[in-house]
C-alpha cells in the first residue's frame, strides 16, 4: 500500500505518528504566526488531516498549543482550580495555593522555567506566550471572577515575579522558604486586589 503522504509503498501512519506530525506542524505555525494567527483548521492543512482529527486529539487550539510547547499545565485548570473556592474572600489564597502547586512539580516547573527564559530572550517566544495567556488564562480569569484585568493582571504579576526570585534566581531567603510561608504571605497581598473592585 503506498502511503499517503510520500506515494512510496508502505504501512499508513499510526496515530502516534498522525499526532506528533500535527504538533510539528503546530509549533511551526505557532512560531510563525503567533498564538491568535494560528488557526486549527490552518494546523490541520499543514498536517494534511482533517480538522476534526486535530480536535479529537487536542480538543481545539488551546489543547494543542498546550502539547506542541509542552507546557506542563492547560491554565484552564488553573483558573477551575481557584474557582472551586467557596467564596471570594478565599480567592488570594487559593490562588497563591495553585500557583505554587505548580511550580513545586519538578514535572511541570522545568519545562515552566524552559518557557519562562524563552519568553525573556526570545520576542517571538514572548509574543506568543502573551497571547496564550491572554486568552487561556487572563481573559477566563476575568469573566469567571469578574474583577477588572488590570487587577487579575497585577496578582499574576506578583506571583511571576516570585517565581523568577524563587526558581530563576533562587534568592534567599524566598528560595527556601516553604510553601505554606509564601502562601501566607502572598495571600493578602493578592486578596486585596479582588477586594478592592
Amino acid at each position: 500500500m503506498a502511503s499517503p503522504r510520500t506515494g512510496r509503498p508502505g504501512r499508513r501512519p499510526g496515530p502516534t505518528e498522525t499526532r506528533e506530525r500535527i504538533l510539528a506542524c503546530a509549533r511551526r505555525l505557532f512560531a510563525e504566526k503567533g498564538y491568535d494567527g494560528a488557526s486549527l483548521r490552518g494546523i490541520a492543512r499543514e498536517a494534511e488531516v482533517d480538522p476534526a482529527l486535530v480536535h479529537h486529539f487536542f480538543g481545539g487550539k488551546q489543547g494543542v498549543f498546550v502539547a506542541a510547547m509542552e507546557f506542563p499545565i492547560d491554565p484552564a485548570v488553573i483558573v477551575s482550580r481557584v474557582a472551586e473556592v467557596g467564596s471570594r474572600d478565599e480567592l488570594g489564597v487559593a490562588l497563591a495555593r495553585t500557583f505554587l502547586d505548580v511550580w513545586e512539580d519538578p514535572a511541570s516547573r522545568t519545562p515552566l522555567l524552559a518557557v519562562l527564559r524563552s519568553a525573556m530572550t526570545n520576542e517571538r517566544v514572548a509574543t506568543m506566550m502573551r497571547q496564550f495567556v491572554q486568552a487561556t488564562l487572563l481573559t477566563p480569569a476575568t469573566e469567571t471572577f469578574r474583577i477588572p484585568p488590570i487587577r487579575i493582571e497585577a496578582a499574576i504579576g506578583q506571583l511571576i515575579g516570585v517565581a523568577m526570585l524563587r526558581y530563576v534566581l533562587g534568592v534567599e531567603p524566598i528560595a527556601s522558604a516553604t510553601r505554606e510561608e509564601l502562601v501566607e504571605l502572598l495571600a493578602p497581598t493578592l486578596q486585596r486586589h479582588f477586594d478592592e473592585v
